[in-house]
């Protein structure tokens, strides 16, 4: 498909891909219950295909401090995935992984990054293992960097490093809750020939 690019993607590969955010979502969502020992609901994955200039809109403004974890992709299909929460949902978390002893000082100090990345693995590992098993792709992921920053910053990093491939990405946004509500938003950026993996393994092209 010579004129494969993110705007040409087919309703059929949103609904697979809605499917596969809807699996990872689950699977992340029992590894975190366990992870906290506690119940974790979570609302149907909103999938959608925007504009990087849309997207810090949509997590509450360009401004919005958030917590970042990147991690490239590598195996039978290479890009990047990125995993964002916000500043508070990301304090809520780590709190209630180390037993309430985390700080009460804005931002993470070091044990609650380490505690932060931890919960970063467990939720990316479950959407790549998602995407791995529909497809029978084998995806490996890279060890999470994690940065806090303003959302249009964070942003800034794919889009200067996927602007060669269009203005789109795709993004599944899941909303957790135990007591709290946690809005978690998971950035897929395949590059281009694996877009076309990623269809032709699916049986779509």
């Amino acid at each position: 498909m010579a004129d494969m690019s993110l705007e040409n993607v087919t309703k059929n590969y949103l609904d697979v891909l809605k499917e596969i955010g809807n699996i990872g979502a689950g699977n992340a969502m029992t590894a975190l219950s366990q992870m906290l020992q506690c119940k974790v609901d979570m609302q149907v994955p909103q999938v959608r295909l925007l504009e990087f200039k849309d997207v810090g809109e949509l997590m509450g403004g360009e401004e919005q401090l958030m917590v970042g974890v990147y991690l490239a992709v590598e195996g039978d299909i290479t890009g990047s995935i990125m995993f964002l929460v916000q500043m508070d949902s990301a304090k809520h978390l780590v709190n209630k992984l180390m037993m309430g002893m985390g700080s009460e000082e804005p931002g993470l100090n070091e044990m609650e990054l380490s505690a932060m990345k931890e919960v970063s693995n467990i939720i990316t590992g479950a959407y790549l293992n998602s995407l791995s098993m529909l497809t029978n792709l084998k995806i490996y992921p890279s060890p999470p960097a994690l940065t806090m920053d303003m959302a249009g910053a964070i942003l800034s990093v794919p889009a200067i490093e996927f602007g060669t491939i269009g203005d789109n990405i795709l993004l599944i946004q899941s909303q957790f809750y135990d007591e709290v509500e946690i809005d978690g938003y998971f950035i897929l950026i395949p590059d281009l020939e694996s877009y076309e993996k990623i269809l032709s393994a699916l049986g779509l092209m």
